[in-house]
């Protein structure tokens, strides 16, 4: 699974609220890669949740 962020992301912390092991807050969400494998229903979880649709899951 890849996950990205994109630049429309308003750093709102939906994602990091949802998967804190994945998602960090910064000037957007930064993805800790290392850790998507292991928590891919809460990465779901969170891409769905964003208010902006700035999560990418492929």
């Amino acid at each position: 699974m890849n996950v990205t962020v994109e630049d429309s992301c308003i750093a709102c912390g939906a994602c990091e609220s949802i998967c804190d092991a994945v998602f960090s807050i910064e000037d957007k969400a930064v993805v800790n890669a290392a850790n998507v494998a292991a928590n891919e229903d809460a990465v779901r979880e969170a891409a769905g949740a964003c208010p902006v649709s700035a999560i990418v899951v492929e």
